[in-house]
């Protein structure tokens, strides 16, 4: 696991309309670019032999929130909460154990920065994998359109942080615009 470089960029994109452009999903260069801007410190991709084997973006965002797929991301929020918008390993590679890798490294990642909760939306029927890896479903949020008709918003406690509050719906957060934080 490494963090990720301009030169990942066209493996990352390829990744991703590999994996959701049938769906629907596939959101674009520039707003994939802009969610791993937000904050490069918790975007990884896994490499496999000599070549980009998957990737995840994580970005900080309020608890109950999530990413708006139709655009780049314009804001950077700080918030206790970091949003798992997208992890995504070659198909070819899958089964191998590299999506578990790569969400443990992040895991600690997340906890070794202070983030007490870490959200995301299952999509595609992902939730089963996300529930298996300790997330919990929260039916009470209905993620837009734009996320497939069986999205499901699910959120996890960052284990071994010290004070993080079993609920993560306590992650607080505020905003501010990303130019604060190209600087």
């Amino acid at each position: 696991m490494r963090h990720i470089c301009d030169s990942d960029w066209d493996a990352i994109v390829a990744l991703e309309a590999g994996a959701y452009t049938g769906d629907g999903l596939s959101e674009g260069r520039a707003a994939l670019e802009s969610r791993a801007h937000a904050s490069p410190a918790t975007c990884f991709v896994v490499d496999h032999g000599n070549r980009t084997a998957g990737y995840l973006l994580a970005l900080p965002y309020p608890m109950f929130e999530y990413p708006d797929l139709t655009r780049a991301e314009d804001i950077v929020f700080h918030s206790r909460n970091l949003h798992l918008h997208d992890l995504v390993i070659a198909e070819e590679l899958r089964g191998r154990g590299l999506a578990k890798g790569l969400l443990r490294h992040f895991t600690g990642t997340a906890g070794s920065k202070g983030y007490e909760a870490i959200s995301l939306v299952a999509v595609s029927g992902s939730d089963t994998f996300w529930a298996a890896n300790g997330y919990r479903a929260h039916r009470e949020v209905t993620p837009p359109k734009s996320y497939g008709a069986d999205a499901v918003y699910m959120s996890r406690a960052v284990p071994g942080v010290r004070g993080s509050r079993t609920n993560p719906a306590h992650a607080s957060s505020h905003r501010a615009p990303l130019e604060d934080e190209v600087g």
